[in-house]
């Protein structure tokens, strides 16, 4: 059985800083990219961020791109994003998302992703 697992959520200022972590099971975790997507109330999914199934090549969203970074420990089988001076526009439900993808180049779309999590909410308050 495949589980994605999201978790460090929560209720936070603006500016504070934030770390998401999603653990999997289930699968052959080495041989997946990973991802992180978000949905904000009213709108439609976007990327986030991406890391290639060795932590070698990572993509980051404009938009979060500068305060935002992934890493993967393959060790644990455990995605993260470390998220630094939160906006408001930050807050939305948080997923993770497995492409199977042995390459150093990572999908940015949702369709290229295998599994997902059920995904952690993330609320930015000025």
């Amino acid at each position: 059985q495949v589980t994605l697992v999201e978790s460090g959520g929560g209720l936070v200022q603006a500016g504070d800083s934030l770390r998401l972590s999603c653990t999997t099971s289930g699968f052959n975790f080495r041989s997946y990219a990973m991802a992180w997507f978000r949905q904000a109330p009213g709108q439609e999914r976007e990327f986030v961020a991406a890391i290639s199934w060795s932590g070698g090549a990572s993509f980051l969203a404009d938009s979060v791109k500068g305060r935002s970074s992934i890493s993967r420990d393959n060790a644990k089988n455990t995605v993260y994003l470390q998220m630094y001076g939160l906006k408001r526009e930050d807050t939305a439900v948080y997923y993770c998302a497995a492409d199977y993808r042995l390459s150093q180049i990572v999908a940015r779309t949702q369709g290229e992703y295998d599994y997902w999590g059920q995904g952690t909410q993330v609320t930015v308050s000025s």
